[in-house]
């Protein structure tokens, strides 16, 4: 079997890749704003918006052996713009939880985002709003992980410190 590193990504390859996975994480209410005028027409669904589980796994401490973790609940779909030929790109999404129509526009946007016209004007209204959305996101989920944090070597000096005092 062929592993990743035998195959030289494109850099469109991994151009696509990355918005992919900014777009599976992009909230509804981002990509339909973004992309109002963009959803005129029915698609030639490839594959309708369905649901199903699929299996996560986890490493501990992130570099020991791979381990299923547990499901989650993603819906997938395909399609093909409404006006295009059958050589038009294909948009393809998956994202978690059971969101139809948020599965819809992210499989919107990635066949809007192959073509080179469209591609700056949807970087710069969706993709990078997007990403200064889900980095604000992280670090507030960095922020609160913070204040739960402990340091030892603190609550030792601490409780050093007290008895130092005590004995003197």
């Amino acid at each position: 079997m062929f592993q990743t590193y035998d195959h030289a990504e494109s850099s469109a390859q991994r151009a696509r890749q990355e918005w992919m996975a900014v777009l599976a994480r992009a909230p509804q209410s981002m990509l339909d704003a973004a992309l109002s005028m963009h959803t005129q027409g029915q698609p030639q669904w490839l594959r309708r918006p369905e649901t199903g589980l699929m299996m996560v796994q986890g490493r501990a401490g992130g570099t020991g052996e791979r381990f299923n973790l547990g499901e989650v609940t993603v819906t997938r779909c395909a399609l093909r713009l409404a006006a295009s030929t059958p050589e038009a790109p294909v948009g393809v999404a998956y994202v978690m939880g059971r969101n139809h129509h948020q599965a819809h526009l992210a499989a919107l946007a990635d066949a809007l985002l192959q073509d080179p016209a469209q591609r700056a004007e949807l970087e710069m209204n969706l993709l990078t709003p997007v990403r200064e959305h889900l980095a604000h996101q992280q670090a507030l989920r960095h922020q609160r992980a913070q204040t739960t944090k402990v340091d030892f070597m603190t609550v030792a000096r601490e409780a050093g410190d007290g008895q130092d005092e005590e004995d003197a």
